[in-house]
């Protein structure tokens, strides 16, 4: 196997980890958000800012440094249409999940308070939540977009 192939396959793998995990945390932190029940929120949040630093943080260093790479392998200049509309729906996306990990951090520490405690959620684990669920959803967005792009590979505005 060549090297743009080797990286071409960890910028693929490295993509479906990042939106995977992306998806199954959001699927679970949804659900356990409205399950009513303080211990599924704990365990559930506790877990996704763990999958947050395990799989996603890695696979967000990984792909812009695998991209650019491929791209300068490939003779793509960084003006190439659909490579600029990528990087710039990356960049969206990482604006939209930085402060969905600071939530994501409070939010997990004031469900474990509240189960240590044996006290309910406070009203701003409400709000958080749906800040949360707010910018998840331009994220996910740009990364649907983003694998379109580099799929496709369309001309756009050529």
């Amino acid at each position: 196997m060549n090297t743009y192939l080797l990286v071409k396959w960890l910028h693929i793998i490295s993509s479906v980890l990042m939106v995977g995990t992306g998806l199954g945390s959001a699927f679970y932190m949804f659900f356990a958000n409205r399950s009513d029940s303080l211990p599924t929120q704990a365990v559930v949040s506790r877990l996704v800012v763990r999958a947050d630093w395990w799989f996603t943080t890695p696979t967000v260093i990984v792909q812009p440094a695998s991209g650019l790479l491929l791209a300068y392998m490939a003779g793509w200049p960084l003006t190439t249409p659909w490579l600029t509309l990528s990087l710039a729906l990356f960049l969206l996306a990482g604006a939209c999940w930085l402060p969905v990990v600071w939530l994501q951090l409070r939010m997990a520490a004031m469900a474990q308070q509240a189960v240590a405690e044996q006290t309910g959620l406070p009203p701003l684990y409400g709000r958080y939540a749906r800040c949360w669920e707010v910018l998840g959803y331009p994220a996910f967005a740009a990364m649907l977009a983003v694998f379109f792009l580099m799929v496709n590979k369309p001309g756009l505005w050529n």
